[in-house]
């Protein structure tokens, strides 16, 4: 492994804020904890379902993974949808919680915030604890609009609703955008000072669209973007968006909204040197390498594979290298790992 790494975190910062870093960042949207169990040599998932301290020895395990692995930043965020009573229409494929307006004005959209750090209190508590000096979290509260209202009302029968009734179709959005920031708002209040950069992940596209109309995704999902992005720089720190997907007919849009950096790649869709040199004068980009190469390159060809992405993608404005979407417990983590060393030598790190 590699000696003497000492993490900072204004590396991200500078990278997210489309400025040059003095040490090119590693960034990961999740690395599965399976992985990061391999990479310190013990198991602790468990432990976050357990009492105050084990979710803080939780929270030291993955800070711990990422220090071994060259991170400024440790990626932490937990689901909004989550909160949401009766999800899983998305995530969990369970039957749509609302399906008409009798279901929108009974559901107890109130109670969402408060189930948020009910559930997830005790790791952003161990996270103000463990987390080591030099470091900074990345995250924050994890979802956009979008996700959570297909996991209240199902992708099928969102799209249905927008022609059935298109007026509930629009409060659905309003009404978790509403949910969104008030959870946001009490966030960034009681955890914004141990995060560097603030971000949620919204899936807004698949290989050749976006899963919904342009026109819907700029009337109702990117004003409801900006409410979080405003309270994001109102706190002093940039904002990340993660979305998969062909969203190039939108990105306008979203850059104007104010996202300062943007997140995932396909080489299917495009490499990241596209993105990179499509949005490289405009927002700071974050990812790299297609899962499918690290899943299944050799260890010599990812490393030939990355060089010639980071090669490329010289004086492209801020990067910040990884994963084009995250690190899967079925990535072989000797390839996860063969990306990392490749990133840690260009950067001039010695094992």
């Amino acid at each position: 492994m590699f000696e003497g790494f000492v993490p900072d975190y204004t590396n991200i910062v500078a990278a997210a804020r489309n400025k040059a870093a003095k040490r090119l960042p590693l960034y990961e949207h999740q690395i599965d904890d399976v992985i990061m169990e391999k990479i310190i040599g013990r198991e602790f998932s468990a432990l976050q379902e357990g009492s105050a301290a084990e979710a803080a020895e939780y929270v030291a395990c993955v800070c711990e993974s990422y220090l071994k692995c060259g991170y400024d930043t440790v990626t932490f965020e937990r689901w909004l949808s989550v909160a949401f009573p009766g999800s899983g229409a998305l995530g969990g494929h369970k039957p749509p919680v609302i399906t008409n307006r009798a279901d929108f004005e009974k559901y107890p959209w109130d109670e969402v915030p408060d189930n948020f750090f009910k559930l997830y209190g005790k790791l952003f508590d161990g996270l103000r604890e463990k987390l080591p000096s030099g470091m900074k979290a990345i995250g924050g509260v994890g979802c956009g609009v979008f996700e959570c209202v297909e996991d209240l009302v199902g992708y099928q029968e969102l799209c249905l609703l927008s022609y059935d009734d298109p007026e509930l179709y629009a409060d659905l959005f309003k009404k978790v955008g509403d949910v969104s920031a008030a959870t946001w708002a009490r966030f960034i209040r009681e955890y914004g000072d141990l995060y560097c950069v603030l971000r949620f992940g919204d899936d807004l596209g698949y290989k050749s669209n976006t899963l919904l109309p342009h026109d819907d995704i700029r009337t109702h999902i990117i004003p409801q973007y900006r409410r979080v992005i405003d309270m994001v720089h109102a706190s002093g720190k940039p904002f990340l968006l993660h979305s998969c997907g062909s969203i190039f007919a939108v990105m306008k849009d979203l850059i104007s909204a104010g996202i300062d950096a943007k997140h995932s790649n396909e080489d299917q869709i495009a490499p990241f040197t596209e993105w990179a040199e499509r949005y490289g004068d405009r927002i700071g980009n974050f990812g790299g390498a297609d899962v499918d190469v690290l899943c299944h390159g050799s260890e010599k060809e990812i490393a030939e594979y990355v060089t010639d992405i980071l090669k490329k993608c010289e004086g492209r404005g801020g990067i910040a290298f990884g994963s084009g979407n995250s690190i899967a417990r079925y990535v072989p983590v000797e390839n996860y790992l063969a990306m990392l060393c490749t990133v840690r030598e260009y950067r001039g790190e010695k094992a």
